[in-house]
């Protein structure tokens, strides 16, 4: 069992910089692979980056590629989302997901209360 507490959201003009934390509790953090996902008003949630137990298998979603850089820290047992270049077509609420080694986009098994990411023009 993993539970995910995401923290960061806010209000942020276009072209600002966020940072989104997802602190998780539970055995075996490190084996876990991890993501970020996001749903805006009236869409379906969509993936934006995961991160499995290295650097070496991180995966982004095309529209975030250069912007957002996804990160863990297994001391801390927390995985981060930095946010920059932001679009008005970022705001969402997103949402941590953790999943086991190795997982796909749709294998992802636990998932965060969300936090609110509003990007204005």
């Amino acid at each position: 069992q993993v539970q995910l507490v995401e923290s960061g959201g806010s209000l942020v003009q276009a072209g600002g910089s966020l940072r989104l934390s997802c602190a998780a509790s539970g055995r075996a953090f490190s084996l876990w692979s991890l993501g970020w996902f996001r749903q805006a008003p009236g869409k379906e949630r969509a993936f934006v980056a995961g991160i499995g137990r290295s650097e070496g298998s991180i995966e982004y979603a095309d529209s975030v590629k250069g912007r957002f850089t996804i990160s863990r820290d297994s001391a801390r047992n927390t995985v981060y989302l930095q946010m920059n270049s932001l679009k008005p077509e970022d705001t969402a609420v997103y949402y941590c997901a953790a999943g086991p080694p190795g997982a796909t986009r749709s294998d992802y098994k636990y998932w965060g209360q969300g936090t609110q990411v509003t990007v204005s023009s």
